[in-house]
């Protein structure tokens, strides 16, 4: 297999996700209530879910009573969000171009996204649309590498087209924005084989590698699953750790 270069990857992967919206909305997980609250500020009422995808972050949010704006760019992904939460304010935009007016939302949270973002320009238009004193949270579910099963998994699950980042350098010094802090919870989240198989394959490096090799993953991570004791046949819960950066509007 030819490798893309990194450039070309990360576009056909950022991309990639409308495909399996479907899948997407079933199968990936949702966020831990302490993580939510923990970028959320006092008072809080108008909130925008940026690159929103099919609502993961916005079931949460309107199930605390919140005004929820929700902003994505992939029209699959939109119509799967829309479909879910008719009565959310849902649009098209990207979050370098956010289609809100200034000072119009206390709180912007990004799920499994921000990375996608070109950083210095995201922050420019997040902090355009945040009132003064509202809060940025970015929050990111992965794979809870400290359980040694499920490192040893998360080795098996990664195809070819994987690139890894380094998250914290998304928030370097920008005007509008004060330090940024760091926190993570931890959570499960009850699978079969499966499933957990199956939100695996909604995971962008999946979406793009060839069917070749997303059939040899898939075999190589049943025969892990079906071979240890964590997970024999049945439910199981899936260790996940969320990371959250939060920063507050100038």
């Amino acid at each position: 297999m030819t490798e893309l270069p990194d450039a070309e990857l990360r576009a056909r992967r950022a991309n990639s996700f409308g495909a399996q919206a479907a899948e997407y909305a079933r199968y990936r997980p949702g966020y831990p209530a302490g993580a939510i609250d923990w970028v959320l500020p006092q008072g809080a009422a108008d909130v925008l879910d940026l690159a929103a995808g099919t609502g993961k972050l916005t079931e949460s949010l309107i199930g605390r009573g919140l005004n929820v704006t929700a902003v994505e760019p992939d029209p699959a992904m939109l119509g799967e969000l829309r479909k879910r939460f008719p009565s959310v304010r849902a649009l098209a935009g990207t979050a370098e171009q956010i289609p809100l007016p200034d000072s119009s939302v206390d709180a912007v949270l990004v799920g499994q996204a921000f990375h996608w973002f070109d950083p210095q320009r995201a922050l420019t238009e997040i902090g355009r649309v945040l009132r003064q004193g509202g809060m940025l949270g970015a929050l990111w579910n992965h794979e809870d590498e400290q359980v040694p099963w499920v490192s040893t998994f998360d080795k098996l699950a990664r195809a070819r087209a994987h690139r890894s980042w380094t998250r914290p350098a998304q928030f370097s010094d920008h005007p509008l924005f004060g330090r940024f802090e760091q926190q993570d919870f931890r959570h499960t989240v009850r699978h079969t084989v499966e499933s957990l198989l199956a939100m695996i394959g909604t995971h962008s490096h999946m979406l793009v590698a060839s069917s070749e090799e997303r059939q040899e993953l898939n075999e190589r991570m049943r025969a892990y699953l079906l071979a240890q004791p964590e997970t024999e046949p049945g439910e199981f819960d899936f260790p996940f750790q969320t990371t959250v950066y939060r920063g507050s509007r100038s």
